[in-house]
């Protein structure tokens, strides 16, 4: 019987601005991996465009093994990988597959008016998160195990 070889999600610390591209090629050579994007609109003097923009700046989510974690260097774009507790950093699969879930809108919570520094669950991401601005009904909330800045709307 063979050994199932475990593949973890890593995350990967990218150049800036090159997320998307890291996210094809390393897809492109078969490794899985995951960026999670939203689309905004954005404004020039003449003319707006939805583009599509990276959840988590800077980071691509990939999975793989522990003997294959060093061929993501050949890809022009990654820099390192994310470490946390002098470990690579790992994300689990209910957490990727809660992102894969995550729309681009802004979800509503139901909560009552936090305070900035509060720890806060995000929805849909079942996350725990510092309550760093509050602007109007939109909080704005940092992610304890990825860094990660999140927004949604408070009802």
């Amino acid at each position: 019987m063979l050994d199932a070889v475990s593949k973890n999600w890593f995350v990967l610390y990218t150049k800036p601005k090159n997320e998307l591209k890291v996210c094809k090629r390393l897809s492109s050579i078969g490794i899985e991996v995951y960026t999670p994007t939203r689309i905004e609109v954005r404004q020039w003097s003449d003319r707006k465009k939805k583009v599509v923009v990276p959840l988590l700046p800077s980071m691509v989510l990939v999975q793989l093994t522990e003997q294959e974690v060093s061929c993501v260097f050949d890809i022009p774009g990654v820099v390192r990988y994310l470490f946390f507790n002098g470990k690579r950093a790992t994300v689990t699969a209910h957490e990727i597959e809660a992102m894969q879930a995550y729309d681009s809108t802004v979800p509503q919570v139901a909560v009552t008016q936090p305070l900035i520094g509060d720890i806060v669950t995000v929805p849909k991401l079942l996350q725990p998160a510092e309550v760093l601005a509050l602007q109007g009904k939109k909080c704005i909330a940092r992610l304890q195990q990825l860094g990660a800045t999140v927004s949604f709307q408070l009802t």
